[in-house]
């Protein structure tokens, strides 16, 4: 499957567009590696996402083509959730 449609069907991304202009701005990794939008996953395979001030490490558990809201959480595992420190936030 596309790395966009998984990102999609999965509701990490919630609008393939999106997903699309996140991969291709560099933003995420499968395995380590740099992919575009139009990268194959397959179960096994490691995401590490950057969303601003944070990255998210997902592990891919599942493969479906459609999914209902409440399944989609199960088509991955989060390895981690790490946030960048914000300047402002320090006293």
């Amino acid at each position: 499957m596309r790395l966009d449609k998984f990102l999609k069907v999965s509701r990490i991304i919630k609008r393939r567009t999106i997903a699309k202009e996140v991969a291709d701005k560099g933003r995420i990794e499968v395995n380590g590696i740099t992919a575009k939008s139009s990268t194959d996953v397959k179960i096994g395979d490691e995401l590490s996402i950057a969303f601003g001030n944070k990255t998210l490490v997902v592990k891919i558990d599942r493969i479906i083509e459609t999914t209902k809201k409440d399944e989609a959480a199960h088509m991955y595992t989060i390895i981690s959730e790490t946030y960048k420190n914000d300047p402002e936030m320090k006293a």
